[in-house]
């Protein structure tokens, strides 16, 4: 069953929806039905875990006090000397 609803909104907030709709061919009644609909689920879907990355799980341990972000740091220093 479908309800009207009246929102109001800023101007060119409403022109930017409309123009985006628009482009994406799909009304603006069902876009924001849409994501109403997916910020409101309680069904979440988790992320399947594929074989292969599970697989892949625990090949390799690092230290405990192993900071990525310096090391990669270091490999684009090495990288564009």
């Amino acid at each position: 069953m479908n309800a009207k609803l009246t929102l109001r909104l800023r101007k060119n907030i409403i022109e930017r929806a409309k123009q985006y709709a628009r482009n994406h061919k799909i009304s603006l009644s069902k876009m924001i039905e849409i994501y109403l609909e997916s910020i409101t689920s309680t069904n979440k879907k988790e992320t399947e875990i594929t074989p292969l990355v599970e697989s892949l799980s625990g090949v390799i341990e690092l230290e405990q006090d192993f900071d990525y972000k310096k090391e990669y740091s270091n490999y684009l220093t090495e990288k564009y000397k």
